[in-house]
């Protein structure tokens, strides 16, 4: 009863905050990419009617709106990021204790603010989500920032211990494949997006999880109706996977080079892959000093600490040093040439980033960076902003109401001062962003 009452009371106070819909906003001669693919429509209109595009076209007329010219800018859809953490992340560090109403709000904003309208987050959510309804409301447009949809807990390998304030200490950690029924039913209950997995030794320091165990929660999963989805890394394990049933890679296949019978699987039984191009470069680049380590754009998405930490002399030399750090260059590499293969098989490629996870991978600024390596793999910008909005919807099953801009669709949508089809980290040049059909940043470096 308590906690009943203390949604409702959180609820209703998320209604009284929310802003009162304008009753008519035209975007006037705008250059629309709407997520498709398609080439970009030219001296275009888009009326948004409270929180939906009631049109698209030219010369579009409504009596009252509110009419914003937008000659020589380009509107697209926000981004969806299909793989993140929230909560966990502060400073320099990642810890349990950080997962508290505020810091979850203030990464949903930040999300918002680089124009992500929808976040998935991968396995390491905390009952808070749940018991005080931040997920539900979240969902429901009753807070700022950008839409939580979560997975609840993930699934990995028994250990023997967990450092204190461990940010995954509530995943299942089944020692058997009977043991993963129970677990799954009560995963169940709170209505996860997502099924998560880890199935990988990192480098061989870690106990991969039995292959019968990774079965059962795939097949479990489905007796929920809910779809697995696998951390991997091996391109064994991903034949492997994708035979016993999974629904959902969850990041590159980085080993080898994907062959032919697996595009075949993968591409009959729809799976859909999301190569987090990002992470994989986070893990050496900052050695390198990457054009972008003195961009505002990139600044702006940092905690406090952590581009001084990311700029020191001793964390690039440690990163450069490390022993990892000529295959983490390869295994990045090896994921570019997949995701290429893997979309010219016509394989749906949807855009997700694992930002969040450490502080290295900053959020906001990775859905960027991960459009400019998809093209860099060898996609067009319009194939990587289409992974970025229509496939990434897919993926968390919204494509009814998000993704494209289209009539009937939830106005959700980006205003950029320059057109990503020209030059992908175009996307960067944030003016305006819309949120259901009402202006809710000006992008991060207007703060």
């Amino acid at each position: 009863m308590i906690k009943t009452k203390l949604i409702t009371l959180i609820i209703a106070s998320c209604l009284a905050a929310l802003p009162v819909f304008a009753q008519a906003v035209l975007l006037k001669n705008a250059t629309v990419i709407d997520g498709n693919g398609k080439t970009p429509q030219q001296h275009t209109d888009i009326l948004i009617l409270a929180d939906t595009i009631a049109a698209i076209g030219k010369g579009l007329q409504h009596p009252g709106a509110v009419v914003t010219d937008l000659s020589g800018k380009t509107v697209m859809p926000a981004l969806i990021s299909a793989h993140v953490h929230v909560g966990v992340l502060k400073g320099t560090g990642t810890a349990a204790s950080n997962y508290t109403r505020e810091n979850i709000i203030r990464q949903l904003r930040k999300y918002e603010d680089y124009g992500v309208s929808h976040v998935l987050t991968m396995g390491t959510d905390r009952p808070l989500i749940f018991e005080t309804g931040i997920r539900d409301s979240s969902l429901a447009g009753l807070l700022p920032g950008a839409r939580y949809h979560a997975s609840g807990y993930g699934f990995n390998t028994p250990m023997a211990s967990m450092p204190p304030d461990f940010w995954m200490d509530l995943l299942y950690r089944p020692a058997t494949a009977a043991a993963v029924g129970p677990q799954m039913d009560a995963l169940a209950k709170v209505h996860p997006a997502v099924v998560k997995m880890w199935v990988d030794d990192f480098g061989g320091s870690a106990k991969k999880m039995d292959p019968a165990i990774c079965k059962a929660i795939i097949d479990q999963a489905h007796r929920h109706h809910l779809r697995a989805a696998a951390h991997l890394y091996y391109l064994e394990d991903a034949h492997k996977l994708v035979a016993g049933g999974l629904d959902i890679i969850a990041h590159s296949i980085r080993d080898k080079e994907v062959d032919q019978s697996l595009l075949s699987e993968m591409k009959k039984k729809g799976v859909i892959y999301i190569p987090t191009l990002s992470l994989d470069e986070f893990a050496y680049i900052y050695a390198r000093q990457p054009d972008w380590i003195n961009d505002d754009f990139f600044k702006a998405s940092l905690e406090p600490g952590v581009y001084e930490m990311v700029t020191s002399t001793d964390y690039q030399q440690k990163l450069k040093n490390a022993p990892a750090y000529d295959k983490n260059v390869a295994a990045f590499e090896t994921a570019l040439r997949n995701v290429k293969k893997i979309h010219d098989a016509g394989i749906i490629i949807a855009l997700g980033t694992d930002s969040g996870a450490s502080p290295v991978r900053t959020q906001g600024f990775s859905e960027h960076l991960e459009l400019e390596l998809l093209v860099q793999a060898g996609l067009t910008p319009l194939q990587a902003i289409t992974a970025a909005t229509k496939n990434a919807a897919r993926a968390l099953q919204i494509s009814a109401k998000s993704g494209t801009l289209a009539k009937g669709k939830t106005a959700d949508l980006i205003i950029l001062s320059a057109n990503p089809e020209q030059d992908i980290k175009n996307t960067r040049k944030i003016i305006a962003v819309y949120k259901a059909g009402q202006l809710v940043s000006n992008g991060p470096l207007s703060k």
